[in-house]
């Protein structure tokens, strides 16, 4: 068995501004910093390998407040990158990725605490975006000093514990390789999203960007074959929420495409109850048969403190449609109590932390729950992870991916490296060359 150490890890910022603005909860995002990591890992034995790892920093979505502004809240997250460079560069003992995460994040998350945005604090979920850049460095380093793709390093010849030191006593005995495949799937459904702002179609539009790129939900489709839609819903506003549904069903219904569409429905966390979302369900049924029938999941419709007092209750809802976590979702115990609020799936991120994004999947399987993959608006090599993760867990057929509309100046460079993830073609991501050591990331 392999043990490595952490002997260097470096970082960097690259700042990109969005084509067009994304509506994300009460707010308008229309730039993105991403934060690169660079690692340099040795063995026991004095081999040592090169890792990187890249996340989008999306501090609307894990920082959010009422109090501080944008560069408040993105500078804290800069903050937080330093010092996660100086903990992960200083701490000394050897591990496979897996352990190595265990030790890291409680370091982590203290550093996080003590360091307030005045009398803010920084929320865990914030803490482990900034965190997953790191991780996807070191486990891109692990495989490639083995000469090896990750997922192929994910059983007991290569891990020092068993899946009960990270989950619970019922999962004595497995490893993670019992829960993702080492071949990826060949083909992932792309999940195109039908943001708040976004034109559906040429008559949406109050002027064009021109730059080649489609513009309209109608003019995606056409160009990407995409057949699975997120559609980003307010949460507080009932009518326009069923009227939003409504409209793109009947948008891709009028297309002369014959697809099996699939619909996802994100309120962003805005719903004041479960009520809120089983009426919205149960009006949209009264809508065109197919409509209804093309809802393949409810994103997490309500805020994200499960332990508030008067959290709503989802067995209902669940029993409809499945509801799976997402904000959330930051550990073992947040899927456990997840579950007892009813919640009958669980949203899968690579900005959460690949070892997170791998126990988190393989409880869910465990469990029976509903599984997806979801986005950051992640570009690069963030994207490239991304699609790793979704076509090695065997549960999963599709992955959300939005960087290509948002903002693709961020994919500039990597398309002719992996031309199957950055231009999709019949609504799918193609793995086809991702195999590659560590990651299967080329920077």
């Amino acid at each position: 068995m392999i043990l490595v150490k952490v002997k260097e890890a470096a970082i960097s910022f690259q700042d990109f501004m969005y084509r067009a603005p994304m509506k994300f909860r009460a707010s308008i995002v229309d730039r993105v910093t991403l934060l690169n990591v660079s690692v340099r890992v040795e063995s026991s034995g004095g081999r040592t390998a090169a890792g990187f790892g890249s996340m989008t920093l999306g501090n609307v979505w894990s920082f959010p407040s009422a109090t501080l502004g944008y560069d408040q809240t993105l500078n804290a997250m800069k903050r937080l990158a330093m010092q996660f460079a100086v903990i992960t560069e200083s701490y000394d003992a050897a591990g496979d990725p897996i352990e190595l995460n265990h030790h890291l994040e409680p370091l982590y998350l203290e550093a996080a605490r003590s360091m307030p945005v005045g009398n803010t604090p920084i929320p865990p979920l914030c803490t482990l975006v900034v965190a997953s850049a790191f991780d996807a460095a070191i486990h891109d380093a692990f495989g490639k000093l083995l000469g090896t793709n990750c997922y192929r390093t994910y059983g007991p010849d290569f891990l020092g514990h068993d899946l009960s030191r990270y989950l619970d006593a019922r999962f004595q005995g497995e490893y993670l390789n019992q829960y993702v495949t080492v071949e990826p799937r060949p083909c992932l459904h792309v999940y195109h999203l039908a943001g708040a702002l976004d034109p559906l179609t040429a008559g949406d539009l109050t002027a064009r960007i021109d730059d080649g790129i489609p513009e309209t939900l109608q003019e995606w489709v056409r160009a990407d074959g995409v057949d699975h839609i997120k559609i980003k819903l307010d949460g507080n506003d009932l009518e326009w929420d069923i009227d939003r549904v409504l409209s793109v069903n009947a948008v891709l219904s009028e297309l002369a495409e014959q697809k099996d569409w699939r619909y996802s429905l994100d309120f962003n966390e805005r719903c004041q109850d479960a009520e809120y979302v089983i009426d919205c369900l149960a009006r949209i049924r009264d809508g065109p048969p197919e409509a209804f029938a093309r809802i393949e999941y409810v994103e997490q419709p309500t805020h994200r403190n499960l332990d508030a007092p008067g959290t709503p209750d989802m067995h209902e809802a669940a029993r409809i449609k499945p509801v799976v976590i997402d904000e959330s979702l930051v550990d073992y115990a947040s899927l456990l109590r997840a579950r007892e609020l009813g919640y009958s799936g669980v949203a899968l991120k690579a900005c959460k932390g690949q070892t997170n994004a791998l126990l988190m999947g393989a409880a869910a399987q465990k469990f029976g729950m509903f599984t997806c993959v979801q986005d950051l608006t992640c570009p690069g090599a963030s994207l490239l992870q991304s699609i790793g993760l979704a076509a090695h867990i065997p549960t999963i057929t599709a992955v959300e991916s939005n960087a290509r509309q948002y903002v693709p100046s961020a994919n500039a460079g990597w398309a002719a490296k992996f031309p199957g993830v950055f231009r999709p073609e019949n609504g799918m991501f193609r793995t086809a060359g991702m195999t590659g050591p560590g990651l299967g990331i080329v920077e």
